[in-house]
């Protein structure tokens, strides 16, 4: 759905950087924790949103304000243990 949205378009409100894209690029930091507790590839079924997420991280205001991803997936494997998900 995202991708169809997306289209061939730089970001989602077309060429600028609006605010679609900063309400979603936070996702981003989630996607090593989906893609490794899942055993998928968000670049392999989502090729064009993984282009835009490397177009959104190239802006500085993007790359340093994102949480680390591999710290996102402690914190997930910290929630798993506590509730006993592993």
């Amino acid at each position: 759905m995202l991708e169809g949205e997306l289209g061939d378009k730089a970001f989602f409100g077309g060429e600028c950087f609006g605010f679609v894209d900063v309400a979603l690029v936070p996702f981003y930091s989630w996607f090593y924790a989906y893609e490794t507790c899942g055993s998928f590839s968000i670049e392999a079924e989502c090729p064009k949103l993984m282009a835009w997420v490397k177009r959104c991280m190239q802006r500085d205001s993007v790359a340093k304000s994102l949480p680390d991803q591999h710290k996102v997936y402690d914190f997930v494997l910290q929630l798993k243990k506590k509730f006993g998900i592993e």
